[in-house]
């Protein structure tokens, strides 16, 4: 079972379904059921037209539950205009569906939320991680927001913001291996880029072609997390790093600065520098500053934090995380490796164990346990 080729198929079909008069959560229902069923019966009896299959399983799911529901029966007239089997228009709706779900009847939060979850593919847990709230707060949250835009016309334009900050957080979840979502979020985020001409999809794209060229490098042969500093360059892709730039270099000319465009700039600087010592540390923590400015994100300070760190010593960096919340995700992370440039070696192996036990995937938690028994063997000499 072809679980990738399911996933790229399902914003399209769920789509459709819309367009021909089905309310998005019965839809996203209905299409669920239909990958069910294809994850049944494709294995021995595999569609020609793997598109067209599931808008036709789909749409009779629906009818199905629509019959079933008293209240919706004024919906009896659609089984006339059922879709009759055969190939589906090749028409990619992903993007307009991430509008759909960025309807400005929904707050920002909820809007991200939805689109992740009936779009992206990632589990409630999974953006209840990327939010930094418990996961049966945010299951409320993508239920109210489902029930919102029920009804809602698929030719309502959505928010534009909205839509950056869901490819934003698509790209991390593909990026961090969890999820492999990271180059149908460039693919998407080059879609508006053609569409909008706005600094912020510029900087956004930037960003994700100046990360994304350094994947190659970040895992070992066996899956192990390999830190910037100790990444090997010659595997970064140049390509996409001159791409990167050249488009961040033309998003900054027109000085209307945005989070993503600050962002693409410090990963920038990281791509420039011909090793991990000539990196411009001062620079960065100049980014960040403005980039502190922008979101007021506690996780841009602690960012900053270690960037402070590498600029002017260790002892700065921890008086830049002193003034945080140290149950900030990461937070141990940042405190050890600060100790450790620091002299501390105690200090930071207890902290990377603290930071192991909290890593929120399994690769960041070995890597930390690692970095823990490294320090531990180091003062046991």
């Amino acid at each position: 079972m072809n679980e990738a080729l399911l996933r790229s198929l399902t914003p399209s079909v769920l789509a459709i379904l819309v367009r021909r008069g089905a309310d998005f959560a019965a839809a996203e229902d209905a299409v669920q059921d239909a990958l069910v069923e294809a994850v049944r019966v494709w294995p021995t009896d595999p569609p020609r037209d793997a598109k067209g299959w599931l808008v036709t399983v789909a749409w009779r799911r629906f009818l199905d539950a629509t019959r079933a529901d008293a209240a919706r029966r004024r919906r009896e007239d659609l089984v006339d205009e059922e879709p009759a089997p055969g190939p589906a228009p090749a028409v990619d709706d992903t993007l307009q569906l991430y509008f759909l779900c960025a309807h400005p009847s929904l707050t920002p939060s909820s809007a991200v939320a939805l689109t992740l979850r009936a779009v992206g593919g990632l589990t409630t847990r999974q953006i209840a991680q990327a939010y930094l709230v418990p996961e049966a707060t945010m299951a409320q949250r993508i239920s109210r927001a489902k029930r919102t835009v029920s009804g809602v016309r698929f030719d309502q334009p959505g928010d534009v913001a909205t839509v950056l900050r869901v490819l934003y957080l698509v790209f991390n979840e593909g990026y961090s291996g969890d999820v492999d979502l990271a180059a149908e979020a460039i693919r998407l985020t080059r879609q508006l880029a053609a569409a909008i001409d706005h600094p912020e999809v510029a900087g956004l794209l930037a960003l994700m072609l100046l990360h994304h060229a350094r994947r190659a490098a970040r895992t070992a042969p066996d899956g192990s997390l390999v830190p910037l500093a100790e990444q090997d360059r010659g595997r970064w892709d140049t390509e996409s790093i001159a791409e990167g730039v050249e488009i961040l270099q033309a998003a900054l000319a027109r000085d209307r600065l945005g989070e993503f465009q600050a962002q693409a700039a410090i990963a920038a600087l990281h791509a420039d520098a011909p090793t991990a010592e000539e990196t411009d540390w001062v620079q960065i923590v100049e980014w960040y500053d403005e980039l502190a400015r922008l979101t007021d994100s506690p996780v841009v300070r602690l960012n900053r934090a270690v960037a402070v760190g590498e600029a002017d010593g260790p002892r700065a960096g921890l008086t830049a995380l002193a003034a945080l919340d140290d149950s900030l995700p990461r937070h141990a992370a940042v405190a050890a490796y600060l100790h450790e440039r620091d002299g501390d070696l105690a200090t930071a192996a207890q902290l990377y164990a603290e930071a192991a036990q909290k890593a929120p995937n399994l690769a960041e938690r070995d890597h930390l346990t690692r970095q823990a028994a490294r320090l531990n063997a180091r003062r046991c000499r």
